[in-house]
């Protein structure tokens, strides 16, 4: 009878540990953003503030699945050697772009205003960047991936109506189709941009 208690107790703690670490997605984005925040509004460097928002977005941002749909159909006839490389050349390319873009803004005020669960794969999240007197009030949806809940990640940013993802997309397809597919003019594009 004590061993069945004891088992009942070690059950019902291991059912709520499922529960404890999942993480909602507008919860996610706003303790992002949060951070974000934090870091741009303190008085370190330039140079600091750029650094902290790469790990930021190392940790919240699916870099991987940015990537890969930025690749477009070019993804399929690539090597493993090819996909290796551009991986690398792509996680910089975004850091740097992501961090640079980002650090021009002095204490930009995000407000996250609800969301919708599209399916249990993905949620967008909706928010404002707070207006000021020098900017109109930016409407941002997230999309966020919540495959695992415990580890909820961006996969994209829709600036008024704008998605982030699907442009770069269409960049990296006109790099492409202007040099007759051939990958190592995107992977010197890529290259080049995260040296400057």
């Amino acid at each position: 009878m004590k061993f069945k208690k004891i088992l009942l107790i070690l059950i019902l703690l291991n059912l709520n540990n499922t529960y404890v670490f999942s993480i909602e997605p507008d919860i996610f984005v706003q303790s992002t953003v949060n951070r974000a925040s934090d870091t741009l509004s303190r008085n370190i460097s330039k140079e600091k503030k750029i650094n902290e928002l790469k790990k930021i977005a190392k940790d919240t941002v699916d870099i991987r699945g940015v990537g890969f749909y930025s690749l477009g159909s070019a993804r399929s006839t690539i090597n493993d050697q090819q996909k290796k490389e551009y991986f690398d050349l792509f996680e910089n390319y975004f850091l740097k772009s992501f961090s640079s873009r980002l650090s021009e803004y002095t204490n930009p005020k995000i407000e996250v205003q609800g969301k919708e669960v599209i399916n249990k794969n993905y949620t967008i999240v909706n928010s404002i960047l707070i207006a000021t007197s020098d900017r109109p009030e930016i409407k941002i949806d997230w999309r966020v991936y919540t495959k695992n809940p415990e580890n909820p990640l961006i996969r994209d940013l829709i600036i008024e109506g704008l998605s982030l993802a699907r442009t770069q997309k269409e960049e990296f397809a006109s790099i492409l189709n202007s040099n007759d597919g051939n990958i190592e003019v995107l992977f010197k594009t890529l290259e080049e941009f995260s040296k400057n």
